[in-house]
């Protein structure tokens, strides 16, 4: 059994939710970034830690892929041209939407009062659509990546859902049918009340 360390409410949520697609058994310990609890697991104090027997993993994706690849789903193979294009989508959804993201949120709450600088809200804003609107053009299947769910499918939501929590408006109906899609599948309803 896996134990995920991390409150839900942060890039925890990613790793939860590819838990419940692959169904393996989990326990979720919500512990706060920068807490002394989280910091004993990793020393970074950042969420989520994956405990795998007495190992412990960090960073979200290197944690999803991880999960992927040992049983099997979620992924492509290894070597795959698929699985390529598979990662070259999570690249592209980290570097362009969740990078923007976390920017925007370090200077609305995470860095200290004196170094925020407000006034790049809205050129981000405008960023993190037009490369939606990009990530749009590229998918014309049921799925960002061909004909199956995968990872880069619970990055786009989870970027699309943190955006909203930063009060930053999505403007691409693409992306936002595809998320309202995403959000219906049973495994993401099995982690919801977590994001309450």
């Amino acid at each position: 059994m896996y134990t995920v360390a991390g409150f839900a409410l942060t890039r925890t949520y990613r790793v939860l939710w590819t838990l419940e697609e692959l169904g393996l058994p989990y326990t979720h310990n919500p512990l706060r970034p920068g807490s002394a609890e989280m910091k004993a697991i990793n020393p970074s104090g950042k969420v989520p830690a994956l405990l795998v027997d007495d190992e412990v993993l960090t960073d979200s994706v290197a944690i999803m892929t991880y999960l992927a690849d040992k049983h099997g789903q979620l992924l492509d193979p290894p070597g795959s041209l698929h699985r390529a294009k598979q990662d070259a989508m999570i690249h592209q959804v980290l570097d362009e939407v969740d990078a923007l993201l976390w920017l925007a949120a370090r200077h609305k709450f995470v860095l200290p009062p004196e170094r925020r600088v407000p006034e790049i809200r809205d050129s981000l804003i405008w960023e993190i659509n037009r490369n939606l609107d990009n990530i749009a053009e590229g998918f014309a299947t049921p799925f960002l990546v061909g004909d199956t769910f995968s990872l880069a499918d619970i990055m786009l939501e989870h970027c699309v859902g943190w955006a909203k929590s930063l009060s930053i408006p999505i403007s691409n109906r693409k992306v936002l049918d595809h998320v309202k899609t995403l959000r219906a599948r049973s495994a993401f309803q099995r982690i919801r009340p977590l994001l309450a």
